[in-house]
């Protein structure tokens, strides 16, 4: 018998419950000048306790072919990956109109 989940009372392989949070996040997505005038897209707006900042990092990190790390509630890219983070975490199950890229 599988788990049954706390939150929607599904069992775990049908639990909804990460699938809605990704849809109600309002995500900024914006670019920062670090030390030596290099740029750093930043990602924030994801909750940590319902989305697993650290696999989402990763699986953008790798989609990019560029490090980052995610610390703090944000995700931090090396480079100006504005437009790709976008058309990324919507193809991750994120709302469209819910992420704001400046």
């Amino acid at each position: 018998m599988s788990e049954i989940c706390a939150k929607c009372g599904l069992p775990k392989p049908l639990c909804v419950c990460e699938t809605i949070a990704k849809e109600s996040q309002k995500i900024k997505v914006y670019v920062e000048n670090k030390k030596f005038r290099k740029l750093s897209t930043i990602i924030e707006g994801l909750d940590e306790k319902e989305i697993d900042l650290k696999e989402v990092a990763k699986k953008l990190k790798s989609e990019f072919a560029c490090g980052g790390t995610a610390k703090k509630g944000k995700i931090e890219l090396q480079g100006d990956h504005r437009q790709k983070a976008r058309k990324s975490l919507v193809q991750m199950g994120f709302a469209e109109e819910r992420i704001e890229v400046r």
